[in-house]
């Protein structure tokens, strides 16, 4: 169903749930992982945009998590958890517009369901939330979380993270758990994250082995990623268990030059920085791309993540590497792969 009724009751023998940002990438496959759970008796996902995709026992709301809006904690009523996913990626030469919903909204979330008596808030924050780290090591949980200043989705994340130290400390009743993923790719999610970070100087067609000869081996480019499925297989975890803090998720192996390569059936060519960070820098200013070139320079110092917290405390395991994740995404890619959702549409 689908309208503005609370969520219903607490006291029932299950989990009620809501979701924000349920429509998205994430979402979609958090959504999939709640609903077969028989410890979740409900799911209630909260988007902009009500979409045409409704797996059973899910009931849906469209609502905007931006300041100015309707109250949100009347959506929370009788909820044990609330999962908080909604993120707004562009327009990137605008990041005032982008703070105002990542930041300023997110907040409404999180003092909304304080507000609603709450057991547990599970927010989406990032890889990107670190600071610069090493490359040739892993790091767990501890390392700092204040971004690289440059990028306005680290800045965002970040500031979450701070907010969320504060957070803690007034509501110590409610259980505060954040996962810091890397990158998250599958199938339905390649229509969207190619208009996010490509647009249209990146064809789908273009995307394919016999057209992409190297990979360029650039100084940091190493990166993790993570099937989504898998991602929400953790969040799912993170709901039905009594724990707190944040959480690393990745899966092996991470992404370098040599592993691009092998995916693209293409070789491996040590090239300069600088000449690609002023080509990507030039892209955006000219609207070829959307991405910022000050996202890449993110990229190139995020540190790898220890995931041994999530394997001892949710019990979690990915069952996809980081490989079968992206090449999975690229077939979707080729497919013009999505959902029945307003950001998946292909």
């Amino acid at each position: 169903m689908t309208g503005n009724a609370p969520h219903g009751m607490k006291g029932s023998g299950g989990l009620r749930v809501v979701v924000i940002g349920a429509s998205g990438n994430v979402g979609t496959s958090v959504v999939r992982a709640l609903v077969t759970d028989p410890r979740v008796v409900s799911v209630l996902g909260v988007a902009r945009r009500l979409p045409g995709w409704q797996p059973k026992g899910t009931e849906w709301v469209a609502a905007d998590i931006d300041p100015g809006g309707p109250g949100l904690a009347p959506l929370f009523a009788g909820a044990d958890v609330v999962i908080h996913l909604a993120w707004k990626f562009q327009p990137t030469h605008d990041p005032t517009t982008t703070w105002r919903t990542n930041v300023l909204g997110s907040i409404r979330v999180f003092e909304a369901a304080a507000e609603a008596g709450v057991g547990a808030l599970v927010n989406a924050s990032s890889v990107g939330a670190y600071s610069p780290g090493p490359k040739d090591r892993r790091v767990d949980e501890s390392w700092p979380t204040h971004g690289w200043p440059g990028a306005a989705y680290c800045r965002e994340k970040s500031y979450l993270e701070r907010f969320l130290d504060a957070y803690e400390q007034r509501h110590t009743a409610m259980r505060v758990v954040r996962m810091r993923p890397g990158f998250l790719f599958k199938r339905e999610s390649a229509s969207q994250q190619r208009r996010i970070f490509a647009g249209r100087l990146l064809p789908a067609r273009l995307v394919r082995s016999s057209l992409v000869p190297a990979i360029p081996d650039l100084p940091g480019l190493v990166f993790q990623a993570l099937h989504t499925d898998d991602a929400a297989a953790a969040y799912r975890e993170a709901v039905v268990r009594p724990v707190r803090g944040a959480f690393n998720l990745a899966a092996d192996p991470p992404l370098d030059a040599d592993v691009l390569a092998g995916i693209f059936e293409a070789r491996p060519l040590r090239t300069p920085l600088p000449p690609v960070r002023a080509a990507l820098s030039a892209a955006w200013r000219l609207r070829l791309v959307p991405a910022s070139p000050d996202l890449f320079d993110a990229v190139l110092r995020l540190p790898l993540l220890d995931t041994s917290r999530a394997r001892a405390d949710l019990g979690w395991e990915p069952r996809r590497t980081a490989t079968e994740a992206v090449q999975e995404f690229l077939s979707g890619l080729h497919a013009h792969a999505g959902m029945d959702t307003a950001p998946l549409a292909s």
